[in-house]
């Protein structure tokens, strides 16, 4: 498993229903993408949940590297950098994948939490921190998933969640609370859940 984002900070008077509009128009086009675990559609704006920005962040699960790069090198990513400019594409690697106890529900809310990994420590345990934090995140009441990546260029870790309702605790950890617009699952059976070593 794949994790990746990208995210387009939006000037202060740019009309956020125009997001809303777009991913209407053209979500659907990843739903049934080969090798694309999950896209969920991803919305902040400032001052709604605490967020201090407008921005359009959509997060990925990937199933292959293939399908991540048709999307890159040859997709839909080519309009968004077009009409938005070419933003940074964070990647990591996948450490672990949970459903979750609301996995049924349709999620509304998303937190993406990055920490970084202090010097000094044991990788390995750094990792299996990171699977367990997955595995608990998924059992908290409206978790629909959780997963958990790390970027070793930057030595941090990511934990990426989806919520039937916002998770208060994950945001005061100093997590960042986004708005489900859309979510494309076309390989979700598939993702491989548990540690990813």
């Amino acid at each position: 498993m794949h994790a990746m984002q990208y995210a387009v900070t939006l000037p202060a008077e740019y009309d956020t229903d125009l997001i809303r509009a777009r991913v209407s128009r053209v979500g659907h086009k990843l739903d049934d993408w080969a090798g694309l675990g999950l896209k969920a559609y991803l919305l902040r704006e400032r001052g709604v949940h605490g967020s201090p920005v407008d921005q359009y962040a959509p997060f990925y699960l990937w199933n292959t590297v293939e399908g991540m790069n048709a999307f890159l090198w040859g997709g839909p990513f080519q309009g968004l950098s077009d009409d938005f400019g070419r933003p940074v594409v964070r990647q990591w690697t996948g450490l672990a994948y949970e459903e979750g106890v609301a996995v049924g529900a349709p999620a509304r809310f998303a937190v993406r939490h990055r920490r970084p990994v202090p010097d000094g420590v044991e990788y390995a345990q750094v990792a299996r921190e990171a699977a367990d934090e997955a595995g608990r995140l998924a059992r908290e009441e409206g978790a629909v998933l959780a997963a958990a990546a790390v970027d070793t260029s930057r030595w941090e870790t990511v934990h990426f969640s989806l919520w039937e309702h916002p998770d208060p605790g994950a945001v005061q950890g100093g997590g960042d609370l986004f708005q489900v617009l859309h979510v494309s699952a076309p390989g979700r059976p598939v993702l491989p859940g548990g540690r990813q070593w």
